[in-house]
């Protein structure tokens, strides 16, 4: 007889009283650090293209096989600049399937947001869906890599360049990633890359801009510093968009680890998948043919009708655990209060991206997840699995708003 899994959300004790994150930040060790803050701290020098930033600059650049590279104080700062730089105007269209920075970045520089549908297995943009969008105002497409899966790149800057359109890649969960052996820094006219701490490499908050376009890049560089060519010389309505010498040190660090780091996630999300691949109703992202990818996260998508148990079941059973599972994206973009009046965000129009966001959970991936600790939230979907009819009836008679879990995304 196989020992059943006990289950907080049954009056069990939780798997993880202390609570196991979903992701967990990549950091210097003190010795590697101290040298470089004790430089800066000597040198007098913080901000402003200072030595830290300017070789930081350079790796960045090798690494992602860019020929320019603009490093920002954080990736949403580097959206709105792009946006910006590749003059925008009018309307854009994008997903609704992503954070909410992504079409914040629309609206911060006065366009209008025009949500497309995605594709059901891949997650991306749809380009079938693209071109019945385009309309004489819209001057640019915004795609989104989502969970480091490379958009249908061929296609859409075909459309693009079929109707004089620009396009910027949202690549925040793209580090490291590879299509067809290509970075992919080198596609679209910019790709705007991340360096949140939530993210396979990090700066503790950062960015940059790559693109091909040397006066591209020199118009990002004016952007990002107030708009300033030279001393007394303003080109542009630009922004505070700097990195710092602290955070350019410790991204000189993190670079150095990245590949590690790729290769202990890998190992991870093999293990998952492995796990899971005989369970009904439990289903992966589909990886663009040529991708060589980071993991940097690791989805399933649930299906109530052959799991047993819906989406947010799962969520609720998981966070009485302890395991801080995320909704990742829920709510769409689309749905926000802000947008979901304009004609594009109507549900009926996104069909896919509507049911992805209702079956999607991020599980913990991190470059220190134990063993022992994947294997508890791989027999917790299990057990959740198994249970779910008792599951069921023990949520009818619970008030969720009187569990101690935590239902709020951090």
């Amino acid at each position: 007889m196989v020992k059943k899994i006990k289950l907080a959300i049954l009056g069990e004790e939780p798997s993880f009283p202390e609570k196991i994150e979903l992701t967990q930040p990549s950091t210097p060790n003190l010795e590697e650090l101290t040298p470089a803050l004790q430089e800066i701290i000597d040198r007098r020098w913080l901000t402003n293209d200072g030595k830290f930033l300017k070789s930081f600059e350079l790796d960045l650049k090798n690494y992602l096989e860019s020929s320019c590279c603009r490093v920002f104080c954080n990736g949403t700062i580097a959206l709105n600049v792009a946006s910006r730089a590749l003059e925008f105007s009018g309307e854009v269209i994008t997903t609704p399937f992503t954070f909410s920075a992504t079409v914040h970045s629309l609206s911060w520089n006065s366009l209008t947001p025009v949500f497309c549908d995605i594709d059901p297995e891949t997650y991306n943009l749809d380009p079938g869906k693209l071109e019945p969008l385009i309309t004489p105002k819209t001057t640019g497409i915004l795609g989104v890599h989502i969970f480091g899966n490379p958009c249908e790149v061929e296609k859409i800057e075909a459309i693009a360049r079929k109707h004089n359109l620009k396009v910027i890649y949202d690549a925040a969960h793209s580090f490291g990633v590879k299509l067809n052996g290509k970075s992919i820094a080198g596609f679209g006219d910019a790709s705007v890359f991340s360096f949140h701490a939530t993210k396979i490499f990090n700066t503790l908050e950062g960015g940059c801009i790559t693109c091909s376009d040397l006066d591209l890049n020199r118009m990002i560089g004016y952007l990002r510093n107030f708009g300033i060519r030279r001393e007394s010389d303003i080109v542009e309505m630009g922004i505070n968009g700097k990195m710092d010498e602290f955070r350019a040190a410790v991204g000189g660090i993190n670079l150095k680890r990245v590949s590690t780091s790729i290769q202990k996630r890998e190992a991870l999300v093999m293990r998952y998948k492995e796990a899971f691949k005989d369970i009904l109703g439990l289903n992966f992202q589909k990886m663009t043919e040529g991708t060589s990818p980071n993991y940097c996260y690791f989805t399933i998508k649930i299906s109530a009708n052959e799991f047993g148990l819906s989406r947010d079941e799962v969520y609720l059973c998981m966070r009485s655990e302890g395991v801080m599972v995320r909704k990742y994206f829920w709510p769409l973009c689309s749905d926000f209060p802000i947008y979901q009046n304009l004609p594009s965000a109507r549900r009926e129009a996104l069909p896919n991206a509507v049911k992805v966001s209702e079956e999607i959970l991020a599980l913990p991936l991190y470059d220190e997840l134990t063993i022992e600790d994947q294997d508890k939230i791989i027999n917790l979907v299990k057990g959740l699995c198994d249970r779910s009819k008792e599951i069921k009836v023990a949520l009818k008679s619970l008030n969720v708003d009187k569990l101690n879990i935590e239902l709020v995304p951090d």
